[in-house]
């Protein structure tokens, strides 16, 4: 019996200004666009319908993009219209349930903490070296919206496997 491995397909991110949002993901990310920003409405089309579906009963007007980085997991970027779109006061509530972070890989974390900073985001951690005798480190950010990203220096397999915690 083969065993059903997953993929990492995408992530989906809600944003309040996407036509902000969009070009920071695409130029200080450097992720790839699939899709600029495209309108979908509950105006009974089959893409209407699907997004209705999906979102429930409030839903009304979204704007959606896609991005993909360089290994290929996507960015699936939101902008809600009808219901607004709003940014809570705490944007990095660990303790609650569901996903509070995404992880990136970057060759030069120390490079990409700076530009995270210098183009609106912030630099939430100190960058901490877990493992004396390998040169992998990682620092928690913030994009300008709220969203947490984490950046390790080695792809999570190689971070995290036989450590034994």
């Amino acid at each position: 019996m083969k065993k059903n491995l997953f993929a990492m397909n995408h992530i989906g991110i809600n944003f309040p200004d996407l036509d902000a949002a969009f070009p920071w993901y695409r130029d200080v990310l450097e992720c790839y666009v699939l899709s600029e920003p495209a309108e979908a409405t509950d105006d009974g089309t089959l893409y209407g319908n699907v997004v209705k579906d999906i979102f429930g009963d409030r839903f009304k007007k979204v704007r959606i993009a896609h991005l993909t980085t360089g290994c290929g997991v996507g960015i699936e970027m939101f902008e809600f219209h009808e219901p607004k779109t709003y940014v809570p006061e705490n944007t990095f509530d660990y303790a609650r349930s569901g996903i509070f972070h995404f992880c990136l890989t970057t060759a030069d974390i120390d490079a990409t903490a700076e530009r995270i900073q210098s183009n609106g985001g912030k630099v939430l951690s100190k960058t901490w070296k877990l493992f004396d005798e390998e040169q992998m480190r990682l620092v928690y950010c913030q994009d300008p919206w709220g969203t947490i990203i984490e950046f390790y220096e080695a792809p999570y397999a190689q971070f995290c496997a036989n450590r034994g915690n």
